[in-house]
């Protein structure tokens, strides 16, 4: 994977462990991880990501 740019969610509440970070690669996808780990990325289309968030604000996926 090459080298991305990490930024920091505007909705992390800035403690330490509690940071969720995204880059976005020269092929669209944006990248997923919390700070605490790092090497543990998850990779999703623009498309996949915006369903799963309005499916989660919709409250059609219940943890």
């Amino acid at each position: 994977m090459p080298q991305l740019t990490w930024q920091k969610s505007s909705f992390s509440t800035g403690g330490e462990g509690e940071c969720v970070e995204l880059a976005t690669s020269a092929a669209g996808h944006i990248h997923l991880r919390e700070s605490d780990r790092p090497t543990e990325i998850t990779t999703a289309t623009p498309t996949a990501l915006a369903a799963l968030l309005n499916a989660i604000k919709d409250e059609r996926i219940v943890g």
